[in-house]
């Protein structure tokens, strides 16, 4: 029985309202799943997987950060961005990884390393997920 509101939150959107059965996502400490009852919790969310279980369905999101507040059954995650994986552009996600690579190789002291790394976690994320879960969307 679907018990859990959930409700995502980008900074320039809501991504997902509704009902689900369960919710699991990439916490910093590895990921965790929350059912119904879970016990309350405020958690940071690391660069992964969402994955929604609702009635008849699965949803599945690519994040990038973020936190997430679980209380009496109801769930916000604020992204810091996040993407429905069957909304992913494959071909822009791979530019985005040679973008980053290619800045990444360069050695140069003009390069900030540290968002170019975390530009190119981003990007290997969308394409994995796009890959792993594109046969599998329902939504």
């Amino acid at each position: 029985m679907s018990d859990i509101n959930l409700e995502i939150i980008s900074p320039s959107k809501t991504v997902f309202q509704g009902t689900v059965k369960s919710i699991t996502v990439p916490g910093t400490s590895g990921n965790f799943q929350i059912l119904k009852n879970h016990a309350p919790i405020v958690s940071t969310l690391e660069i992964g997987l969402i994955k929604i279980s609702a009635e008849e369905t699965e949803h599945y999101f690519a994040v990038s950060g973020g936190t997430i507040e679980v209380l009496n059954n109801k769930v916000l995650i604020l992204a810091d961005s996040v993407e429905n994986v069957n909304e992913i552009d494959f071909d822009r996600a791979l530019r985005a990884k040679e973008r980053a690579e290619k800045r990444l190789s360069e050695k140069s002291l003009d390069i900030d390393t540290i968002r170019a790394t975390a530009s190119l976690a981003r990007a290997m994320n969308r394409i994995r997920l796009k890959e792993l879960y594109s046969e599998k969307i329902n939504s």
